[in-house]
């Protein structure tokens, strides 16, 4: 195998180990969302708490299930950061009291 195969195939195995990390965070995040209080997500003017759950574990298997189509496993990836970058964070402070709720 020459030296480009080689360094083609490793970029294939990093984009396979990336999308596979993504997709267990999007794993997790079906978790701490069946763990949140519901009312919560109503609090925060989000999605409600089934939707969540429904996006996250279909942004996961998009992820670890190869598909064929890449543009699906970055919206899949997308869906994941929104939800740890933006929506989890507002989530706890809502549950912490540290809101102005």
């Amino acid at each position: 195998m020459s030296t480009i195969g080689i360094i083609i195939m490793s970029v294939n195995w990093l984009y396979v180990a990336v999308y596979c990390l993504v997709g267990l965070a999007g794993a997790l995040g079906v978790i701490t969302v069946l763990s949140t209080r519901s009312d919560a997500f109503e609090a925060a003017g989000r999605q409600s708490r089934t939707n969540w759950a429904l996006m996250l574990a279909a942004s996961s298997a998009v992820l670890v299930i190869p598909v064929g189509f890449d543009f699906l496993a970055w919206v899949g990836a997308v869906v994941i950061g929104v939800y740890w970058f933006d929506v989890r964070p507002q989530l706890q402070n809502i549950v912490n009291g540290n809101s102005s709720w």
